[in-house]
């Protein structure tokens, strides 16, 4: 209901009742697993509910409804536990929730079929505006892939923090085996809480690398990552760098630039010097000398909806059309703080053409004093990592 109802997204309503809560390991699992799944499937669910039901029922009776049917659909509990419990968390509405759930049992089967037959954005439980615009965009086919990738959870993957560890010892400790796409990932059985803990390693997905090693940062240089919590990409440049040289490290959000340097201290990055900057709000007062700026912008979010399960939902059409608008001031705001021949990456965890494609066509009219280099692009569906996207600029 908090997320139906507000504008908070998953994670941080998860995180917080999580800390409220006193869970067992099991029930941490199962409350993240029910909470994500209604959302991620909550477009299909609807229209179960809509097959099982005329009327539309309110807005909590339609979650509890929800939840219901995920466990029936999508999970392993046994029947009677997942109807019997979400009946006990319906309220006034109990004995409605009891007769749909029963419906669903005794006609299961056809609508399952139902299910199957149904235009993809509601058989994959994606808003029209993204299916319209990827079909138009990838095709049909690779877009009903894009949907099915964001329904799966995503594998624990981790980048090993060499400042620390060496990808051989960390294998050598068990429970991880190596990763194609990467040589400094690692595929784990379960979250390695120990080796995250004593900094050992970074939860991080493949595609994200790719802009910290466009910009190849060298030990010794000045560099600044201009929109850097929770410092995944930053520590990742430290290493690169060996911990010399100096990162400036800078986020808007003062509660994500304490849990940045909490991420760093863990990571026994030592090259970073972190600083609260609204790059869009007044004109940049660093002085021109960074060798590198790292400008991992703002975005849709459209290529990590498999990690950010709600961003389908709360994506409004407008967003593509005023983001580039945010990208591009950063960008301008930003040029002016390299050196004469630097480099700057600009990058995004879109796969969105305007975006990605019309930024850098905009960069030549808006920032003459920017020459774009290459870009690359990761696609899930192609590459089986995140969608991303990295841009390189040097300043003439």
């Amino acid at each position: 209901m908090r997320w139906e109802e507000g504008t908070e997204f998953a994670d941080a309503i998860l995180h917080r009742a999580l800390e409220k809560g006193d869970f067992s390991t099991l029930d941490r699992a199962l409350f993240m697993e029910l909470f994500y799944g209604v959302i991620r499937f909550q477009r299909s669910l609807d229209f179960l509910i809509g097959k099982l039901r005329e009327e539309e029922p309110d807005v909590r009776t339609q979650q509890a409804l929800r939840l219901g049917i995920y466990q029936l659909l999508q999970t392993r509990i046994p029947q009677h536990a997942a109807v019997n419990e979400t009946v006990n968390t319906a309220g006034r509405s109990r004995a409605l929730v009891n007769a749909v759930l029963r419906r669903y049992l005794r006609e299961e089967k056809e609508l399952r079929k139902s299910l199957e037959g149904a235009p993809v954005g509601v058989r994959l439980s994606h808003p029209e505006v993204l299916v319209t615009r990827w079909t138009r965009q990838f095709g049909a086919s690779d877009t009903a892939t894009l949907c099915e990738w964001n329904n799966r959870p995503a594998d624990i993957l981790v980048r090993v923090n060499e400042l620390k560890v060496s990808a051989g010892e960390l294998m050598r400790a068990g429970g991880a085996e190596p990763v194609e796409t990467h040589p400094l990932m690692l595929k784990m059985e379960r979250l390695p809480i120990p080796w995250i803990v004593s900094g050992l390693c970074y939860v991080q997905d493949p595609s994200t690398l790719m802009a910290c090693e466009m910009l190849a940062p060298q030990p010794g240089e000045r560099v600044l990552d201009a929109c850097a919590a929770p410092g995944g990409k930053t520590s990742y440049l430290a290493q690169l760098m060996k911990n010399e040289g100096q990162i400036v490290a800078c986020d808007v959000s003062a509660e994500r630039l304490a849990r940045m340097r909490e991420n760093l201290d863990r990571l026994s990055v030592s090259n970073v010097e972190v600083k609260k900057a609204d790059w869009l709000q007044a004109p940049p007062q660093e002085e021109e000398n960074f060798d590198r700026i790292l400008l991992d912008a703002p975005c849709s979010n459209t290529g990590v909806i498999r990690r950010r399960v709600d961003v389908r939902w709360r994506l409004r059409g407008d967003d593509f059309t005023r983001m580039p608008g945010v990208q591009m001031e950063l960008i301008k705001n930003l040029a002016g703080l390299l050196k004469p021949g630097g480099a700057l990456v600009y990058s995004t965890c879109s796969m969105e053409p305007e975006e990605n494609d019309e930024v850098v066509r905009r960069v030549a009219l808006e920032a003459p004093g920017l020459q774009f280099r290459n870009a690359q692009r990761t696609l899930p569906f192609r590459d089986n990592v995140d969608g991303a996207f990295a841009a390189l600029f040097t300043r003439n």
